[in-house]
């Protein structure tokens, strides 16, 4: 079931449910994991994209490994405030989800995430670019989900 908000997602979900934070591009799928108190959010790797049934069942896979109740999608919104081509991809990337899984699926405003993990990646650990483009995703949806679950303690 697709959700509007967060906050409608987590009344749905049992209690000491885990989330995972999915950063959705063209090319892969960055994965982070919360904890079952809903606080930190953990990085767990990378999908790189082919067909959907592939990538469904590769998530699937995830979700009963680390007993998620809930997804997390971050959603490119531009720095407008519109939806372009990309959030409309992953709305699509959603609907088609919930076509085959059943797990309760949400969006979060990811503007700006990419970039700051990048920043962080270059100013802070100082990572060649080769090395940041390997975890470049999976940060990110790390980013995305802890804004969400950070969200969730004000």
């Amino acid at each position: 079931m697709v959700f509007q908000s967060l906050s409608e997602l987590i009344k749905y979900l049992p209690k000491k449910s885990r989330l995972l934070g999915l950063d959705v591009g063209r090319k892969t799928i960055g994965l982070a994991v919360s904890d079952s108190d809903m606080k930190i959010a953990t990085t767990v790797g990378t999908i790189r994209r082919s067909k959907f049934t592939k990538d469904v069942k590769n998530l699937d896979a995830i979700i009963t490994e680390r007993q998620v109740n809930g997804l997390v999608l971050g959603l490119p919104i531009s720095m407008d405030g519109n939806e372009g081509p990309a959030c409309q991809s992953v709305r699509q990337f959603a609907v088609n989800l919930d076509n085959i899984l059943e797990i309760g699926i949400t969006f979060w405003d990811e503007r700006l995430s990419t970039s700051a993990v990048e920043r962080l990646l270059i100013k802070e650990a100082d990572l060649s670019r080769n090395r940041r483009s390997e975890i470049i995703d999976k940060m990110a949806a790390a980013y995305i989900l802890q804004g969400a679950l950070d969200s969730l303690s004000s």
